[in-house]
């Protein structure tokens, strides 16, 4: 099994909260990060595809095509965005990382597994939303 990956870069601004719960409730959990008016950061999220090599090509996929898959169905739809407000996917979500990296595997591991016709599926993501702070998923 051979593992390639694709990193990308987007800029988004979130709110974490708990609408269900008082601004104090939401400051005690969430810190900063509860704060009314949003935060953004600077993400980079790296997408990594596990299959073995095509005889024809020698790739397990197309990184160029991973890179145009990944931007269309992600980057695109979040990048300068409020992920709170005007993210289709994340709609009634807390936006956490946790969350956000789930909602984006949804959403990219059919389209990987039918662009290599089922020869290849995503492995894993890991959407890096600090130096400090970072979270992997593996569906």
């Amino acid at each position: 099994m051979v593992y390639v990956s694709r990193v990308e870069h987007f800029n988004a601004a979130h709110r974490v909260y708990n609408p269900s719960w008082s601004d104090e409730q939401n400051f005690e959990v969430f810190g900063p990060c509860a704060n009314p008016y949003y935060h953004g950061h600077n993400f980079e999220l790296i997408v990594t595809v596990k299959g073995i090599p095509h005889p024809d090509t020698g790739f397990v996929m197309d990184m160029k095509q991973l890179g145009k898959i990944v931007k269309e169905q992600i980057v695109e739809r979040v990048d300068h965005r409020n992920l709170n407000l005007e993210v289709d996917f994340l709609k009634d979500k807390i936006p956490t990382c946790e969350v956000f990296i789930m909602e984006i595997w949804k959403i990219l591991a059919p389209v990987v597994a039918e662009f290599t016709q089922g020869r290849s599926q995503l492995h894993s993501l890991k959407l890096i939303e600090t130096p400090k702070n970072f979270v992997e998923y593996f569906g």
